[in-house]
């Protein structure tokens, strides 16, 4: 059995890649240049570069290569599917025969198109399990009971726009919603909210109810404890189990440092 990596951007794929080497598995990587960090290719084994569009040519390296699984880690922005890259014949068929083209749909049917091949894309968390944010309080300080308020009401309007596929983060002042992300990710959604209303805001991100573990997985980082502190964001709730943590330690220093609260819910 040979594994495969699609790496998008950010600190994801080479996580991936070091779980992966700490297991003595060998990846064949996939790097989307509009998207991959070049250092990716310090760490990695065996690198291709591949357009966003060129599905084609990521599915014939990973035949050529022997690959029967592949993981889908880091983010590849929903807006650089519309910034005219040209897709290649494969990928514009794909795109043709979709009903529609939300984040499940265009990466479902990827997935679709390596498993004609014999590729199974598999749970994108399959080689760093230890990175998933566990049940209950993470950080020193806890939730105040407004907050909790927040959290309660930002869950519920989290999972909903979660389920419709529209994104994974809310942002919550005084059990009132400030900030719904779309397209932008995480931070800009957490900026925006700072800008419109700034300070003892609580952030909720939530996996969809269904989360098809194997692609979008909500993720934090140091970047989104720096965005809170911009914003004036005192409190983060994640779904336990299912949110990926990186660097677990200074994310949660910093929090501490700056008295934010942060939950596995």
């Amino acid at each position: 059995m040979k594994f495969g990596l699609i790496a998008g951007n950010g600190q994801f794929p080479f996580l991936v890649v070091e779980g992966a080497r700490k297991s003595g598995t060998p990846l064949s990587v996939v790097a989307i240049r509009e998207e991959t960090d070049k250092r990716i290719e310090q760490v990695a084994d065996d690198v291709i570069w591949v357009g966003i569009g060129q599905l084609g040519k990521m599915i014939s390296y990973f035949k050529k290569e022997g690959v029967t699984k592949a993981v889908m880690a880091g983010q590849v922005k929903h807006v650089q599917i519309f910034s005219g890259a040209l897709p290649d014949i494969r990928m514009f068929k794909m795109l043709w025969n979709l009903p529609k083209r939300n984040t499940d749909a265009l990466i479902g049917g990827v997935a679709d198109e390596m498993a004609k091949e014999g590729i199974e894309l598999i749970d994108s968390t399959y080689f760093i399990q230890d990175h998933l944010a566990p049940h209950g309080l993470l950080s020193k300080r806890g939730p105040n009971d407004i907050e909790r308020s927040n959290i309660e009401y930002g869950l519920h309007i989290a999972n909903e726009i979660a389920r419709l596929d529209l994104g994974q983060t809310i942002v919550v002042r005084a059990a009132a919603c400030v900030a719904i992300e779309a397209m932008e990710g995480t931070d800009e959604t957490i900026r925006r909210a700072g800008r419109l209303a700034k300070g003892k805001l609580t952030v909720v991100k939530v996996a969809k109810p269904n989360q098809d573990m194997r692609f979008d997985v909500p993720v934090i980082g140091v970047p989104t404890i720096e965005t809170m502190i911009e914003a004036e964001a005192t409190c983060l709730s994640v779904t336990a189990g299912k949110t990926l943590i990186f660097d677990r330690d200074a994310v949660l220093k910093l929090a501490d440092k700056n008295k934010i609260a942060i939950i596995g819910s």
